[in-house]
């Protein structure tokens, strides 16, 4: 019952750690590499590269950066080794000799730079995506990156563009590549999938041809040659991850497999010139010779425990969940999963709760003396209380003994805590969605309202709100399939089962609550918004809906009304008063003699007998939209009496707080840039709180005035890492859309990969050990993401494609990207010119060209140019661009090609259109296109290639579908035709392996319809909808695909694969030449549907 005081005395006597040699069998061993010579193993361990002897024995550490270090490659003579660091902000390339010494960086792009192969002794390949060869025809995408070569004899050297084409973990011999190839978007540590999009292996011959050596639909990658030309690779071709092998690089070849392992994955395969094998099995290493076994290579580390068990903090913003107590003196938030109270005054701070385990949703009770909240205990979310447990501490903050007590025990996770008005009851949801109250006398736990009437896509997106009775509840409400109809409904608290649909709306409305004392709903909704031309999504308002008809007509009363009512009820009032004057004066009446708790009970009675009755009669008609301008929405409140509306809204580029005067019809920005969250009202009806994640403030005198608060926590990464895992695998246990799991083992998988988590120290291989537990699951948009905890200095760009064969100073001009900076001069800048200078400095030709410009993205920055046609040279400023929206000048300029290629093909007959996301914006463009600028072209070709998804089907095959049923002929003039918001005329759609998610869901729709051809390739089935949950840790996220789309007999869409009407594919020659004979097929199927001119 005292945990709370438990973990702050073991926190106070905490000693700090001494440190101690790790030893034994480390496990999590990644990215292992065996030296050319066969001597030594390189590996990665906690962000640090190792190299241990082949036969085992004390691993030697390279570096010992505070940031992460991975990736090892050898060079060929085992001297040396090239890896991938981010101790820069970004990940660069470096390289450091076997001993540990001579450490030296070698890339300084902020783009991620991997070292992937050493083309001889002195040249290191390592691949990037910076700028594709202006010949090339591949789409515009950052995983399709380049080769660069870099040559080590120089102490600094520019790169050089080796390969155009993206030839992941290449194996190179005698001018031959052996590749892994890239169609697509998955998650690299997804397992078992069978699909277009997998990876196979690749063999580019000296002359430059590519040949497809692998066929298998699963998981092909990582080739290394033997010394005889064959090779090894591994495979999923027979279940899990194995070695295996052929005779010779061909695709007729015969596969011998190599290992024999179950359930868990071989990783890293790498070969030493004498034929020996190394790889990654279980976290640890493995050696295998030719015709032998696999040998587990024992590794000893000798490292200092150099992650502190506790790191104490003091955290000033970042609140997630915020209360105010009764008093207004003091509020309850969490920040980082641990709940906290401040004096609003005085900024005096206590924890009340200090766990690796995440807290949230906080509230008091109605005397000030408990708080709710829900915590993640044991594998399970539940409701917990904490109260002052003496008499004697009037608050939270100045408290001696807080008790702590679990008022849940379910299995189902139980959250969101609510206590009832008179404090004697907790609402809250369980399983994530049926509201259950939980009698605080009793004991006893009753349901209010079926988990079945809501989905939750979200933790945290079923909201709900008592009634200031305590007789009704406020919750979202979809009844029978209505999840993108979500209503208001009132649920009886009793738990009798009665609901009242508020809304009853097709619309969108939620985040009801009540206000004006219970006399009317203050909800959001977006009837009346501005609405996604395409996708999903609308702007909203806030309505305010009268349960109480004289209110509503007291609402309706203009101000002069307002003010003539008072008057006359002041008037009415001293009349009162001058009657009982006169009463005074009379003799008084005998005593009743009623005591003064009868008194009381009668007064009771009478405020019962008259108790406010909601009228659920013309609800619609009492229904007044308060805010007049829609916007994107955080909260809002009311005034009790009804007079001022605050709200958070964002209208352009933040969330700003807002005032609405609601008597005068005004409207006014109180303070700008405050962030989402979320505001409170005090309990004198009129102060306004709020909390965001920059802070908790006060709204006083039209003031935000900041309540500062010092959150002394204790941050434990280890235990938080624990936390997060058993959190993820519980996740998906409830959350994931086949409740089968796919027939995964997931009890099996949880011990598998909860044994690395003491040998893991850091984000990236956390994440990356989360992604390896996720991708076991076998399903799309799983894995977890890691964001960078500091950012390195963006590099500039101009904004052209450079002469490759240039050797001199400067970059030559091979073509200026179409809207970059080099096109604001108008013609004066061209192609074939020279820049000689940045800033004054030389270009020098063996330099990298990224120190001249790291930094400096938008800012002013002098430029010499030099034209070698006329001699002349001129200097311009220039602001350079960063690399996004070099990426987006890339886009746009395929885009044209592709424009220009289909307008020639085609005789300027055929629309092309290309729709890259499932979003607003490329519906908008497409529509714009469509029926303006090609509304008298004759078909259309939709290209969705490598489109990342969203959600666009519905409107884009509308837009497709119109059938022609009537013009319009004013006095004879043809003006227009009927329908005139769809396009009416043929079309087909190109498709690619990189399609995903609604990338793959529209072209199902698209081809179930039967509104035209789909042409490409086979695209994976990866309709799902997926919620990428952030953690406590905020620089981790992990997905979890929950909603499936199935057809009409239920077929789910996750892992059908989409066969197109016509199979065409772009081989690497068609976009090394930039050809695309994907579009030129369209292009002739679209010509045989139109006649001829």
């Amino acid at each position: 019952m005292k945990r709370i005081l438990t973990l702050a005395l073991a926190s106070a006597l905490a000693l700090p750690a001494l440190a101690h040699a790790e030893k034994g069998s480390p496990l999590w061993l990644r990215h292992q590499q065996i030296s050319p010579d066969g001597s030594q193993i390189a590996f990665c361990y906690k962000g640090d590269i190792y190299t241990v002897p082949t036969a085992g024995g004390q691993a030697l550490r390279l570096t010992s950066n505070a940031a992460y270090d991975g990736t090892p490659i050898w060079s060929p003579d085992s001297r040396s080794l090239a890896f991938s660091s981010d101790r820069e902000g970004s990940k660069d390339v470096y390289i450091v000799k076997a001993d540990g010494s001579g450490l030296r960086r070698l890339t300084y792009s902020s783009e991620k730079e991997v070292p992937v192969a050493f083309l001889d002794g002195s040249t290191l390949l390592f691949q990037s995506y910076v700028m594709p060869d202006v010949k090339d025809g591949m789409y515009p995408w950052d995983w399709f990156v380049q080769t660069y070569s870099l040559d080590l004899s120089k102490t600094i050297a520019r790169p050089k563009l080796y390969g155009a084409y993206p030839m992941l973990m290449p194996s190179l011999r005698g001018g031959e590549i052996l590749y892994t190839d890239v169609k697509g978007y998955e998650d690299i540590w997804r397992k078992h999938a069978v699909s277009p999009v997998t990876r196979d292996i690749w063999l580019r011959s000296k002359d430059g041809k590519h040949t497809k050596l692998t066929t298998f639909g699963g998981e092909d990658r990582n080739a290394v040659w033997d010394s005889k030309g064959g090779f090894y690779y591994l495979s999923e071709r027979e279940g899990s991850f194995n070695v295996y092998h052929r005779d010779a690089a061909a695709a007729a070849a015969a596969d011998k497999k190599i290992t024999s392992f179950t359930k868990d994955p071989v990783r890293f395969l790498s070969i030493a010139s004498n034929g020996t094998l190394c790889y990654g099995f279980d976290g640890e290493i493995y050696t295998q010779t030719p015709g032998g076994q696999p040998t587990k290579v024992n590794v000893s580390i000798v490292r200092d425990q150099e992650e502190s068990a506790i790191n104490p903090e003091t955290i000033r913003d970042g609140v997630s969940s915020f209360a105010v107590a009764p008093s207004n003196k003091e509020i309850a938030f969490i920040v980082h999963g641990d709940v906290f109270v401040t004096h609003t005054e005085y900024g005096t701070t206590k924890r009340l709760t200090s766990t690796p385990e995440e807290e949230r949703d906080v509230d008091f009770s109605n005397d000030g003396k408990k708080i709710v909240y829900a915590a993640e205990r044991n594998g399970g979310w539940n409701i917990y209380m904490a109260e002052l447990n003496r008499s004697d501490d009037p608050l939270f903050v100045y408290s001696r003994d807080i008790k702590e007590t679990q008022l849940t025990k379910n299995k189902e996770a139980s959250f969101q805590p609510h206590f009832s008005p008179d404090g004697t009851k907790v609402a809250y949801l369980r399983d994530r969605t049926g509201i259950y109250v939980h009698d605080l006398k009793s004991g006893r736990d009753y349901k209010v309202l079926d988990k079945k009437f809501n989905y939750s896509y979200s933790d945290g997106d079923i909201s709900y709100h008592w009634s200031p009775d305590g007789k009704w509840i406020l919750a979202n409400y979809i009844g029978h399939g209505g999840w993108q109809h979500p209503d208001c409904a009132m649920v009886k608290a009793d738990g009798s089962g009665e609901i009242v649909n508020l809304t009853e709306s097709g619309y969108s409305e939620g985040s009801g609550k009540f206000v004006m004392k219970g006399k009317a709903v203050l909800f959001s909704s977006d009837r009346a918004g501005y609405r996604s031309h395409g996708s999903w999504g609308a702007e909203r308002d806030y309505y305010l809906m009268f349960l109480d008809r004289q209110a509503y007509e007291d609402f309706k009363l203009s101000k002069e009304d307002k003010e003539l009512r008072k008057e006359l009820a002041d008037l009415t009032t001293k009349d009162k008063k001058t009657d009982e004057k006169k009463d005074t004066k009379k003799p008084a009446k005998k005593s009743t003699k009623k005591s003064a708790k009868t008194d009381a009970a009668d007064a009771k009675d009478t405020k019962e007998s008259k108790g406010f009755t909601p009228d659920f009669t013309d609800l619609d008609h009492r229904t007044v939209r308060l805010t007049r301008a829609s916007g994107s929405l955080s909260d809002a409140v009311i005034t009790d009496d009804g007079k001022k509306l605050y709200y958070i809204a964002k209208y352009e580029n933040s969330y700003d707080l807002w005032e609405r005067d609601l008597e005068e019809q005004s409207t006014k920005l109180l303070s700008a840039r405050v962030g989402g969250g979320s505001l409170m009202l005090g309990q004198d009806g009129k102060t306004v709180y709020v909390g965001t994640s920059s802070g908790l403030n006060k709204l006083d005198g039209g003031q935000l005035k900041p309540i500062s608060f010092a959150a002394e926590f204790e941050h434990r990464p280890a235990a938080e890492r624990e936390y997060i895992f058993d959190h993820a695998w519980q996740q998906v246990k409830e959350k994931f859309y086949d409740v089968n799991l796919h027939g995964v083992d997931w009890d099996y998988y949880r011990k598998t990969y909860r044994k690395f988590l003491p040998y893991i120290d850091n984000d990236e291989d956390f994440g990356e050990m989360l992604s390896e537990l996720l991708g076991e699951l076998n399903a799309s948009h799983t894995g977890a993401r890691v964001h960078p905890k500091r950012w390195a200095k963006q590099t500039g760009y101009l904004g052209a494609f450079y002469d490759q064969k240039h050797t001199g100073n400067g970059l030559k001009i091979e073509e200026i990207l179409a809207g970059g900076p080099l096109t604001h001069f108008g013609d004066k800048i061209k192609a074939g010119m020279i820049i000689e200078k940045i800033d004054g400095e030389v270009i020098d030709a063996d330099r990298p060209v990224e120190l001249y410009l790291n930094g400096k993205v938008g800012k002013r920055v002098s430029v010499t140019f030099h034209d070698p046609k006329t001699g002349k040279r001129f200097e311009e400023f220039i602001r350079p661009i960063n690399q996004s929206t070099q990426k987006d000048l890339f886009h746009r300029r395929w885009v044209q090609q592709r424009k220009d290629m289909v307008e020639k093909l085609s005789g300027g007959r055929i629309a092309y259109i290309i729709v890259p996301s499932m979003n607003t914006y490329s519906y908008r463009n497409a529509y714009k296109e469509l029926l303006g600028k090609y509304r008298n072209y004759d078909a259309v070709i939709v290209d969705t290639r490598y489109n990342g998804g969203g959600w666009l089907h519905e409107d884009l095959v509308f837009l497709l579908s119109g059938k022609l049923y009537s013009r319009f002929t004013p006095r004879g003039q043809y003006i227009g035709d009927d329908p005139i918001m769809q396009w009416t005329k043929p079309s087909c759609v190109l498709v690619s392996e990189g399609n995903y998610s609604n990338g793959h869901g529209f072209p199902w729709v698209y081809k179930t319809l039967g509104l035209g051809k789909v042409i490409g390739t086979p695209v994976a089935g990866t309709m799902t909808a997926v919620w990428w949950e952030t953690q406590i840790n905020p620089y981790l996220v992990f997905g979890i695909p929950e909603v499936t789309c199935a057809d009409v007999n239920g077929v789910a869409m996750e892992n059908q694969t989409l066969q197109p009407d016509i199979e065409v594919y772009n081989t690497p020659a068609d976009y090394l030449s930039g050809r695309d004979v994907q579009l030129e097929r369209a292009v002739q199927e679209m010509m045989k549907t139109i006649k001829k001119k």
